[in-house]
């Protein structure tokens, strides 16, 4: 069930997913920028997962920069909490006010990277433990930035090059990444109302953006949605 089929939630709830150095984030920024132009700043809500509160910020620093040796399990318990935190504090009051909410990371990257390429298993994530968490907030549309793995380690490696950052998940083996990738593929294929799947192209930031805000332009007129 997505907003527009809520009553009580009239706004707009967006995820934006992909595997490492896919170009998400910069995306999800550049939105989230033109939006807050036609919307109002107050309006348009950008987020991260995990992150985004102060509870969520505390979580982020231990599952990026944490031991290499954390337990899946715990690994798993530790995003749906910082999730349901986020959601308590920042989507589901903005969505009853009718503001656009942006999550660059939400309810699927727990189904790919530990259910999938963690190898815990999909049910219990998808059918048990993401309905306890998420509740009725599934997202109205869901971005998919889809890139190779190689290409994309390639990106998150050169990228560190300039700024020295990576973190504990850009670490792992190819294999996982590619595990990663694939994942978000099948979920996609699988739910082609919610998904819109965004192609990498090299150097091509200015390309991607425009046919984000089409996907975008695309879902207020599905749905009808207008500002508050």
């Amino acid at each position: 069930m997505n907003s527009k089929e809520r009553g009580n939630a009239p706004g707009l709830l967006i995820s934006f997913e992909g595997g490492e150095g896919s170009g998400k984030g910069t995306q999800v920024d550049r939105l989230s920028n033109y939006l807050r132009q036609i919307y109002g700043e107050s309006n348009v809500i950008q987020t991260r997962e995990p992150g985004g509160t102060e509870i969520g910020e505390q979580i982020r620093n231990v599952l990026v920069h944490g031991s290499s040796e954390m337990a899946p399990k715990a690994e798993l318990m530790l995003f749906h909490a910082a999730r349901a935190q986020s959601l308590y504090e920042i989507a589901r009051p903005h969505l009853k006010q009718g503001h656009i909410v942006l999550y660059d990371r939400f309810l699927d990257s727990s189904i790919v990277y530990q259910g999938i390429a963690r190898k815990l298993g999909t049910d219990f994530i998808e059918h048990q433990l993401t309905p306890f968490i998420v509740e009725d907030n599934m997202p109205d549309l869901t971005i998919l930035f889809d890139i190779d793995a190689e290409q994309g380690l390639k990106n998150v490696f050169g990228r560190a090059q300039n700024n020295g950052e990576t973190n504990r998940l850009d670490k792992e083996s190819l294999a996982f990444h590619q595990a990663v990738n694939q994942g978000y593929r099948d979920i996609a294929s699988r739910n082609p109302q919610r998904y819109a799947v965004v192609p990498y192209m090299h150097n091509g930031e200015n390309a991607t953006e425009m046919k984000v805000r089409e996907i975008f332009n695309n879902l207020v007129e599905r749905v009808g949605y207008r500002k508050p």
